[in-house]
């Protein structure tokens, strides 16, 4: 996939560049960012600069995900990360994929990663022809849930004991977002379409 700009009101998504290494390496300092995500703990400068030089761009060369870097307008600071995985269901008739994202502690609370995720589904329902988003998080993670509720998610159920982190096998939540979940540009839900795959120009997907 070549890489994509998307923008917000506030916000800038782009895909990672080495330069980002350290903010995200300070960003993922902080306790809950390790608690409730695959992000390893410690984290490392070197694990940040693997992250931004070699893991992300290989999930935008190979199409196995599509990561951003969430950057605010006014100062460009990192606001977080967001991205698309399991992009391997896009070559299958389940067109599906998740959403997956976290947010630096001084940014949260200001909207930005509900706007940021909003962006995101928009792309993939309309350039991707994803025809059913999915979010997973650990059970319990009401600030992840809070996020994809606002964006337009249904909770869907518990997987149970499918997660294990740090040796413990946990509960799962999970969510879904359909095209005609999301509101479109003028603020009405309903509206979306699922587009045909013979209109978007990124697929299909080289297996």
């Amino acid at each position: 996939m070549e890489h994509v700009t998307l923008t917000t009101e506030r916000l800038i998504l782009r895909p990672f560049e080495p330069s980002d290494a350290a903010a995200v390496h300070a960003a993922c300092q902080e306790p809950d960012i390790p608690r409730w995500t695959s992000v390893p703990s410690p984290y490392t400068l070197h694990d940040a600069e693997q992250w931004v030089g070699t893991v992300a761009p290989e999930g935008w060369r190979d199409d196995t995900s599509y990561p951003f870097a969430v950057l605010a307008k006014d100062d460009g600071s990192l606001v977080g990360a967001m991205g698309l995985v399991r992009l391997a269901q896009l070559r299958t008739p389940e067109r599906q994929a998740e959403i997956g994202y976290w947010t630096a502690k001084e940014q949260r609370g200001k909207g930005y990663t509900a706007e940021a995720a909003t962006a995101v589904a928009r792309w993939a329902f309309a350039d991707l022809g994803v025809e059913r988003l999915e979010w997973l998080a650990e059970a319990g993670n009401e600030g992840s849930w809070a996020v994809a509720r606002k964006v337009g998610f249904r909770m869907e159920g518990t997987l149970r004991a499918k997660l294990v982190h740090e040796g413990t096998r946990r509960d799962v939540w999970i969510g879904s977002l359909l095209p005609s979940d999301l509101p479109t540009e003028g603020g009405r839900a309903g509206t979306a379409r699922i587009p045909s795959p013979d209109a978007t120009p990124y697929l299909p997907y080289p297996g």
